[in-house]
């Protein structure tokens, strides 16, 4: 596979996020390296999956 990567000027003039999940990355631009990890050192028991609850918006 070949792939050719031209990097040009990147301009946000605004961005609205509706929600954040428990493991998420938001990148605007580039990056070399992006390593992400966690630990979780909860019981499964004591886990409690319900619905995502969205951001309240700004104004």
């Amino acid at each position: 596979m070949n792939i050719q990567v031209i990097n040009r000027e990147v301009i946000v003039d605004s961005i609205e996020v509706g929600g954040v999940a428990s493991s998420s990355l938001f990148l605007i631009g580039d990056a070399e390296v992006i390593q992400l990890a966690s630990a979780f050192d909860t019981p499964p028991e004591s886990l409690i999956i319900g619905p995502f609850v969205p951001l309240t918006p700004k104004g």
